[in-house]
């Protein structure tokens, strides 16, 4: 009987539904025994006595007040000690949690324990003797047992047995566990948040126009010319920045006397060359290779990470980081207190002359924007909600879980406008907007609106 651990956070009193895909996913296993391991303050009790309705054989609160404030490495410490204490074959949890967004803790807690990690897992995996075999937004791969997986939200958690009955939970403490409280809670966290401000940076003033007048529009239009990466250059830079690829390095000259780039796609490889360099800090792109990579570099070498960074400062000694949390409502300003201290920063891909993108409101006519992107040869892309549903492939998302965009033209069809989508596209030269409702936020983030119906 395999045994399976679903790593799990309630917030704001439900479960995250990217560990809701890990824990249905997990239930689906034939024959396995499976343990719910959350993380989470006293209050969570009741939403994981929940979960005991579903077929979940263990229940475990892992609840301390020397854990509050825990980052993403000492929240992967204190797991790693957890998930040893209970034993385990496999390991599911979700991509990502909706509070954070970081996507860190699978990589990082997988590096911990010396296991493989596979990422991003789109379909229910084939588990084999002594192996698991994945579709993952990189395509088939496979690891060896035991072996951590984090899950994208490919499917809906079951819904309770009207004849179940809620079952006792165990709860832990560091008595328990015995986890070093220097390496716990805001004191043991290497990342530490200055501040936090709402998210309305990219507004623009809407000019509405009706959709005959769009063909005009957009000819008009034809001669903008994508933007190109700017980063203002620091008063006092820092000595060296090294750069995992070249996609970081515009980010990270704006910011050192000395930049280096390490070509290397090995993480032997990367982490022995960080070493030596000794650098001030580390970039990566905040592409699916890099957030799946630099958690495992962190945990290494016990050094802070901010992900998914939009803006970067420095003072010619600490990095300053800003990055969308919450969904992309708000930014938060970070810092590392370790050396080297270490980023995933957002890099603008797809960019050129037009991009269309489809969103959830016109799923049922894809095949019409599909034709219209043909017709101006325009790239086709995807907010998050037809990714996930399987109808757009994860190379065409744009928003905070995807991909940046910045065009010359962003015609927007569908999209409600998000702030986590949003957040994706304030560098692109024109943004058009369609949608019928005239009160979508999209509306507040473009330069031309049609209210109509596509």
């Amino acid at each position: 009987m395999p045994k399976i651990l679903v790593l799990a956070k309630i917030i704001e009193g439900d479960l995250n539904p990217f560990d809701g895909a890990a824990l249905e996913t997990a239930l689906r296993v034939k024959d396995a025994e499976v343990t719910v391991i959350s993380m989470c303050p006293k209050t969570a009790e009741p939403a994981l006595r929940a979960l005991t309705r579903l077929g979940v054989h263990h229940v475990t609160l892992l609840t301390d007040r020397v854990y509050a404030g825990s980052d993403t490495l000492a929240t992967s410490y204190i797991l790693s000690l957890a998930v040893k204490r209970a034993g385990y074959d496999m390991i599911f949890c979700g991509r990502q949690t909706t509070d954070g967004d970081t996507g860190q803790v699978g990589p990082c807690l997988a590096e911990m324990l010396g296991i493989p990690c596979l990422t991003n897992v789109m379909k229910e995996p084939i588990i084999g003797e002594g192996k698991i075999e994945c579709v993952t937004r990189f395509g088939e791969e496979s690891a060896a047992l035991p072996a951590l997986l984090t899950f994208e939200r490919m499917c809906n958690l079951r819904a309770p047995s009207i004849f179940s009955r809620e079952k006792d939970i165990e709860i832990l403490t560091n008595d328990h566990i015995g986890a070093d409280p220097a390496l716990c809670g805001l004191g043991g966290s290497p990342t530490r948040v200055l501040s936090v401000e709402e998210n309305d940076k990219g507004r623009r003033r809407c000019t509405f126009i009706s959709s005959a007048e769009l063909p005009a529009l957009l000819d008009s239009l034809a001669g903008e010319q994508a933007k190109t990466e700017e980063y203002p250059e620091a008063e006092n830079k820092m000595e060296h920045i090294a750069v995992i690829g070249k996609k970081p390095y515009a980010r990270a000259a704006a910011l050192a006397k000395r930049v280096t780039v390490i070509e290397s796609t090995d993480a032997d490889e990367i982490c022995d060359q960080v070493k030596s360099l000794d650098p001030d800090a580390v970039l990566w792109a905040a592409d699916l290779w890099g957030r799946r990579t630099a958690p495992r570099l962190s945990a290494r070498l016990s050094c802070g990470l901010c992900a998914d960074c939009t803006e970067l400062e420095t003072d010619g000694e600490t990095l300053f980081m800003h990055r969308p949390a919450r969904s992309g409502n708000v930014v938060a300003k970070i810092k590392c207190v370790t050396r080297p201290q270490t980023a995933t920063v957002r890099c603008a891909e797809g960019s050129g002359g037009l991009i269309i993108a489809a969103g959830k409101g016109i799923e049922d006519k894809l095949e019409a924007v599909k034709k219209m992107a043909e017709k101006y040869g325009a790239e086709l892309c995807a907010s998050r909600p037809l990714v996930d549903e399987g109808k757009m492939p994860y190379s065409s998302q744009i928003g905070l879980t995807g991909r940046n965009a910045a065009p010359a033209v962003y015609l927007a069809i569908g999209i409600s406008g998000a702030v986590r989508h949003t957040c994706a596209i304030e560098n692109a030269g024109k943004i058009i907007a369609w949608n019928p409702d005239n009160s979508a936020r999209i509306f507040d983030y473009a330069d031309y609106g049609i209210v109509e119906e596509f």
